[in-house]
């Protein structure tokens, strides 16, 4: 018995030793630290994860468990000082914005002061946000792809968009077509992952917009098993129990309309060749289109709305490969019934829920969240966008991104949908 408990100590001790070696070793962007989220997330308890396929392994890793919960406890506890001591009042920001892009020229930002107070019924509804989205989760009636699946299940490629934050304990899932621009901005000024002359951005307007959406800038779990190998997944479950957990959502059929005003009506090279040509051979019986997107602009070949909606429902788009992420719908890059999201935040509040949230994570000192789009597509403009697609069509749609609509608290738009 002596014999088999020094042996199984050996195992646990080497395996420990192995972690810290490969987290040393890889970790250049500062996942060593394991600091934990602040005090508004919801502390789960660190129980075991789920089972691997050898019983020893199981029994080895509980122990690693237990190690790495005690690490990443002191990990809290030293962000804590250190985050004091280097807090600094947020920048003023510039009386301009930064416009580098044709996309920010054209849509504008709104520099109108708002009311930057939180409102009391804030945590209220966050609540009734995440209730709504763990019940329907939960229901066995409600059904739709991918649903039932574990964490486990889930493809590395698929786990792109969350992005992970170890000094402040933040992992943020991106959609685009929701303020995403700017989250990302934040969260490179959190993790302090990309310099300017040597020193981490304070402003994230100061960060240019080819550098937000640059792969290389962001820690995304899909990257952790080239860093950990086989202990990937297992750094994953601890990081989603112990640190904050947020995404922003937007009204799926707003969102669609945006995804197309700004990939489709705006000189796009690389979308005008994926996507515009294709959709005008198969869906506007052109041939011979132009190369570039200035010609095809110059001789008013444009892909119309309706065009995009026939792509989308058009079966052998998913058959070819998964939807662009602009137009990928919510559940397929954010895993909301996978992953326990501490905070629903969503475009329709954008201002309100940005406050609330970076009140609660403790960084509201450290910067400000950048002002939003003054031309932002309304759901007013709903009805004159869909005017003059199918009633079948639209049907079809809803169907599509239903789960969007109902995990995240959308009402069915039932003036598009009746006949």
């Amino acid at each position: 018995m002596t014999k088999a408990r020094l042996f199984r100590l050996s195992v646990v001790l080497g395996s420990i030793f192995m972690i810290l070696l490969i987290i040393v070793y890889w970790d250049n962007v500062g996942t060593t630290h394991f600091y934990l989220h602040t005090s508004f997330s919801r502390l789960h308890p660190l129980g075991a994860l789920p089972t691997v396929a050898q019983d020893k392994d199981r029994e080895a890793l509980s122990d690693v468990d237990e190690f790495l919960e005690k690490l990443l406890s002191s990990g809290l506890r030293q962000n804590s000082l250190s985050t004091r001591k280097t807090e600094q009042p947020p920048p003023q920001g510039s009386s301009q914005p930064v416009l580098g892009n044709l996309e920010e020229n054209v849509r504008g930002y709104d520099w109108s002061t708002h009311d930057a107070r939180v409102s009391l019924d804030q945590e209220k509804l966050q609540a009734e946000r995440r209730r709504m989205l763990q019940e329907f989760c939960a229901n066995s009636s409600f059904a739709f792809p991918t649903k039932e699946r574990s964490f486990d299940d889930i493809p590395n490629y698929e786990l792109n968009h969350l992005i992970v934050d170890d000094r402040h304990g933040i992992i943020y899932c991106y959609v685009p077509k929701v303020a995403c621009t700017n989250w990302k901005r934040v969260m490179i000024v959190l993790s302090e992952s990309l310099l300017d002359q040597g020193v981490p951005y304070r402003d994230p307007l100061d960060i240019p917009r080819e550098h937000v959406h640059n792969t290389s800038t962001h820690l995304t779990f899909n990257k952790f098993w080239r860093r950990y190998g086989k202990f990937s997944r297992h750094l994953m479950k601890i990081k989603l129990k112990k640190y904050t957990k947020f995404l922003f959502v937007r009204d799926p059929f707003v969102r669609l309309i945006s995804a197309f005003r700004s990939k489709f009506e705006l000189e796009n090279e690389e979308f005008y060749r994926r996507f515009a040509i294709p959709m005008l051979k198969l869906y506007s019986n052109h041939t011979n289109l132009p190369t570039s997107v200035s010609e095809a602009f110059g001789a008013g070949l444009k892909v119309s709305f309706s065009d995009f909606i026939q792509y989308l429902l058009d079966p052998r788009t998913e058959k070819m490969a998964p939807f662009n992420e602009h137009w990928r719908q919510v559940y397929r890059l954010c895993h909301p019934c996978q992953i326990d999201y501490d905070f629903i935040g969503k475009l329709e509040t954008l201002d309100e829920d940005a406050a609330h949230l970076l009140q609660l994570l403790k960084v509201d000192r450290l910067l400000r969240f950048p002002p939003s789009y003054r031309n932002r597509t309304a759901s007013s403009w709903e009805e004159d966008w869909f005017a003059k697609i199918p009633l079948a069509w639209r049907r079809q749609l809803y169907k599509l991104y239903e789960a969007d609509f109902v995990l995240f608290g959308y009402p069915k738009p039932e003036n598009l949908l009746k006949g």
